[in-house]
C-alpha cells in the first residue's frame, strides 16, 4: 500500500497515446508559442548570458542536469497516465500550477525595459521563477504518471541545475550591479529559502 494511491517506484512502460508525452507536448507548445510571440531582443536576452567564467563543477554540474532531463523525458514518454487515480488529480493540479506560473514568469520577463533587471510579478517571490514554476510542472508530470523514480529525477535535476542558476545570477550582477545585489538580498533565490549573498 502507499500513501498516494496509483504511485510507484517505478512505472510501467509502454507505447500509447495516453502517455506522459502528452503533458510535455503541450507544456512546449505552449512555451513555444509565447517563446516566438516575443520580440528578438527578448529572446536572446533570456537564454544568452556569459558562461566564460564557469568553473569545471559549473559545467559539470550543467551536463549531468541536462542529461537527467532527457531520462526524465524518455521516462515520461513512455510511461502511461494514470487516468482517474488520485495520483493524476494531484498531478495535474501540479502541472496546471507550474504551467501557468511558468507562462506567468515569461510574460514578467518580457515586459520588463532591457536595461532593468526583473522583479515584479512572480519575481517578487523568487529570483527564478521559470525554474521554479518548472519544476512544480515536472513534479506534477512524474505525479500524472504515478512514478516516484520520475520525481527522484525532477528533484535530482534542479539540485544540478543550481550551479547554473548560480552562473545566471553572477551575469545578473554583472550586467545590473547594486540593483540586481538589493533585489537578492530582498528576494529568496526558489520561493521560502533565502541564500547568502556575496
Amino acid at each position: 500500500m502507499t500513501l498516494i494511491p496509483g504511485m510507484e517506484l517505478i512505472p510501467q512502460f509502454a507505447i500509447g497515446w495516453l502517455n506522459g508525452w502528452l503533458l510535455i507536448v503541450f507544456y512546449y507548445v505552449a512555451y513555444g508559442f509565447l517563446f516566438l510571440s516575443f520580440p528578438k531582443n527578448v529572446r536572446s536576452r533570456l537564454y544568452v548570458f556569459d558562461r566564460s567564467n564557469w568553473s569545471k563543477k559549473q559545467k559539470a554540474s550543467n551536463i549531468i542536469g541536462k542529461i537527467i532531463v532527457i531520462v526524465f523525458l524518455v521516462l515520461m514518454t513512455f510511461t502511461p497516465l494514470k487516468l482517474g487515480s488520485i495520483a493524476f488529480i494531484l498531478g495535474m493540479v501540479l502541472y496546471t500550477i507550474g504551467l501557468a506560473g511558468f507562462i506567468a514568469a515569461l510574460i514578467n520577463f518580457k515586459n520588463t525595459p532591457q536595461n532593468q533587471p526583473v522583479t515584479h510579478g512572480l519575481y517578487r517571490i523568487s529570483r527564478n521563477p521559470q525554474i521554479l514554476m518548472g519544476f512544480i510542472a515536472g513534479i506534477g508530470m512524474g505525479f500524472a504518471i504515478g512514478s516516484w523514480i520520475v520525481i527522484l529525477l525532477g528533484f535530482s535535476a534542479i539540485i544540478f541545475g543550481r550551479y547554473k542558476i548560480m552562473g545566471e545570477e553572477q551575469a545578473c550582477l554583472k550586467r545590473y550591479g547594486e540593483s540586481y545585489r538589493t533585489y537578492m538580498k530582498r528576494v529568496p533565490r526558489y520561493l521560502l529559502i533565502k541564500t547568502r549573498v556575496e
